[in-house]
């Protein structure tokens, strides 16, 4: 073998060797420090519960051996958590709950983060909202509450969390827009979650919440509250089987409040990958199924890749949704 022949030999070796380190490098990636879980909430609500599912499980399955760690950023309809995301970039150590305010929070300008500036990583569970008063109040079925507000729109304060124009609120006003009410002049108070909301609920400060029925089961097992109507396609099951939905008292309308699991923009492959197959396992667990029963929240995972189609599809389809609202920016 020539020299020159010799020398090409060595370097493509090297370089090939070097791509194979680098590569098994790339696979091995793990969590190596402790892991935030950023919740856009406060302490307590759906999203919250949800958040520390996670941390319990993956710890209880020693599916991440580094700290994991719960983090409360409440404020902006989730913008606060996704700001104090995003200022980690590329860095796998940080997981933010997500819902549908991700997206429409950027539609309204309420955010300046979009879709495009995260790493979506999971679809994790799904909830109907439904609408709840308090055990004495006048409204005993969800038509009685739509004929009061067909006729004045105004004259009831509606609860939602964590922002106008996320899915909650969509999913109460689309039902109202089905039934005939003036949408635009609904009085509605947002809250920093559905925690918050309950609390007002149960106060007196606000007559109907529109929320996920799991924030409100424990106050209506107790006695102190009342589901009236629910906006899932069909009737659940469980403790959820005797709430009509929109559908049945005439009032097409349903709509999905789903939440999931987003990165920092920038994520690398491994990561992505890391966390697609911690995820992965973590749902199969009889752990995350009783978890998602007792709430009543639907299993509808989907890895990052699928979420990532997921957030696409929705933006435009919700923005078309928001400037019929008079709320897209």
């Amino acid at each position: 073998m020539s020299a020159q022949r010799w020398a090409r030999w060595t370097l493509g070796t090297l370089f090939a060797g070097t791509l194979l380190v680098s590569h098994a490098h790339a696979q091995a990636w793990k969590p190596d420090k402790t892991v935030e879980i950023i919740i856009g909430t406060g302490a307590g609500g759906p999203q919250d519960r949800m958040g520390r599912s996670i941390q319990r499980i993956l710890q209880q399955k020693k599916s991440v051996v580094a700290p994991l760690t719960v983090v409360n950023k409440a404020g902006g309809g989730g913008a606060v958590a996704l700001n104090y995301l995003n200022q980690h970039p590329g860095d796998g150590h940080y997981l933010a709950v997500n819902a549908l305010s991700t997206l429409t929070n950027h539609i309204t300008g309420k955010s300046a983060i979009g879709p495009d500036d995260l790493t979506p990583l999971a679809m994790m569970g799904a909830e109907y909202v439904g609408v709840t008063v308090r055990t004495e109040s006048p409204f005993k079925t969800g038509r009685d509450l739509l004929e009061h507000l067909k006729k004045d729109p105004s004259s009831l304060s509606v609860a939602v969390g964590t922002a106008l124009g996320n899915a909650t609120h969509l999913s109460f006003v689309l039902a109202m827009k089905a039934g005939g009410v003036d949408i635009r002049k609904l009085r509605t108070v947002v809250f920093n979650s559905g925690a918050d909301s309950m609390a007002a609920l149960l106060g007196g400060h606000i007559d109907i919440a529109a929320s996920a029925p799991s924030t409100m089961l424990a106050q209506v097992q107790a006695g102190k509250l009342r589901i009236i109507v629910i906006g899932a396609p069909a009737r659940l099951g469980g403790e959820l089987a005797k709430i009509p939905t929109w559908k049945e008292l005439g009032v097409n309308s349903a709509f999905e409040l789903w939440r999931g699991l987003a990165g920092p923009k920038g994520m690398n492959r491994a990561q992505i990958q890391f966390w697609d197959s911690a995820l992965g396992a973590l749902v199969k667990t009889d752990e995350w199924k009783k978890e998602l029963a007792d709430n009543m929240v639907e299993n509808i995972y989907q890895n990052s890749a699928d979420t990532a189609k997921q957030w696409k599809a929705e933006y435009d389809e919700v923005r078309a949704v928001l400037i019929d609202l008079g709320l897209a920016k």
